[in-house]
């Protein structure tokens, strides 16, 4: 978790945010509208250069009407780069760095909306994977899905996986 807790997410509104902050902005984007339902999201992608980075996005949802989005790219020192180069190893890593962040944000966004008089409808129950049934990540989405799942959450791959495939692309 403390990929998460220090360093910046980044949001094109608000820019550069500690993920207290995140949670914060994401708590007034839903007392904005109480009485919409919400959707957050998280989702992973990936480089392929040299320098191995990944960006995972927190994509809040206001079903209906658009979202916000924020970005963290966790970025690994040299020495463990080298495992990356192996597509598969990238692939897991994504996943793996999309449900830690899930599981964070499922106990401590909780936590703060239990603080909260109003009833808020949200919920947290998707992980995109950066994976589908067409190109070479095809053989490992029982692996992918069934990690996902074995974490508590739905997996989303492509066509459906924007937040991973889309948000986060940009951003790798």
């Amino acid at each position: 978790m403390e990929k998460f807790l220090k360093g910046y997410f980044y949001n094109p509104s608000r820019g550069n945010l500690k993920i207290e902050e995140v949670m914060e902005e994401m708590l007034s984007y839903i007392k904005e509208k109480p009485e919409k339902f919400y959707d957050i999201i998280v989702g992973c992608d990936s480089s392929s250069g040299e320098k191995f980075n990944f960006p995972v996005a927190v994509v809040i949802l206001r079903v209906g009407e658009g979202g916000r989005f924020f970005l963290k790219k966790i970025n690994y020192p040299s020495s463990i780069r080298k495992k990356f180069s192996n597509w598969k190893m990238r692939v897991l890593e994504e996943v793996l760095l999309s449900c830690q962040l899930a599981l964070f944000l499922r106990e401590n966004f909780e936590k703060k909306m239990e603080n909260e008089p109003d009833v808020f409808n949200y919920q947290l129950r998707y992980i995109h994977a950066d994976i589908g049934e067409h190109g070479q990540t095809r053989d490992m989405i029982k692996e992918v899905t069934g990690l996902i799942r074995g974490n508590g959450f739905e997996p989303k791959i492509k066509p459906e996986s924007y937040v991973a495939s889309t948000v986060a692309d940009r951003y790798s």
